[in-house]
């Protein structure tokens, strides 16, 4: 099924996305969207559907050819102060907030959001896989962080950033297991699963 260019003809539409909702360490990053009418590309989808490689290719064509773009950043402590649903929210409206073309209409990936001033907005289930407004903001905030994240592994290469990119994988419980939380943890998340074995 191909992407849907607008919700409705003829208006400047954003699509907005987030990444790294379900990490446990990092930021979340929101990107917002406008996109020529006419914007096609065979290789554009959701973020998640695509490898690295194409996400990478795609960053690039969107960058070049958006009439606007840009991101949104909240940190662990915004999230841990705000939950991450909010954070999220927060990070999309950071994004909207620092587009040089005003949109008249937000088309939010998800099934929640705060009004973004007096602009009017449309919240879709799966959206990154629908509009192609939305699937740029999820390609934009996913390689956005992405490389964000590889370059804090750096600094912590302990918990294996560059790969796992802060998500809850095993070697990332492994290395908060042996060596603690760091400042880029978010203190609100259950960074280990509880024990439920009695140590006898």
């Amino acid at each position: 099924m191909s992407l849907l260019p607008y919700l409705e003809m003829g208006r400047t539409e954003a699509g907005c996305d987030e990444a790294g909702r379900g990490c446990l360490a990092g930021p979340v990053v929101a990107a917002a969207v406008i996109l020529p009418a006419d914007f096609y590309h065979p290789l554009l989808n959701d973020s998640k559907q695509l490898s690295e490689s194409k996400r990478l290719l795609l960053r690039e064509i969107i960058l070049q050819e958006a009439e606007s773009y840009a991101i949104g950043i909240c940190t662990p402590a915004e999230i841990d102060k705000l939950n991450i649903l909010w954070a999220s929210v927060a990070a999309m409206h950071k994004a909207l907030q620092l587009l040089t073309l005003k949109p008249a209409h937000i088309l939010v990936d998800g099934n929640r959001f705060k009004p973004f001033g007096k602009t009017p907005h449309t919240c879709v289930v799966k959206g990154d896989s629908k509009f192609a407004s939305i699937a740029a903001a999820s390609i934009l905030a996913k390689t956005t962080r992405d490389a964000m994240m590889e370059n804090l592994h750096e600094e912590f290469p302990v918990y294996g950033w560059n790969k796992n990119k802060g998500y809850p994988t095993q070697d990332h419980r492994e290395g908060i297991k042996s060596y603690g939380a760091c400042v880029h943890h978010r203190k609100s998340f259950a960074l280990l699963p509880v024990q439920t074995r009695l140590e006898l």
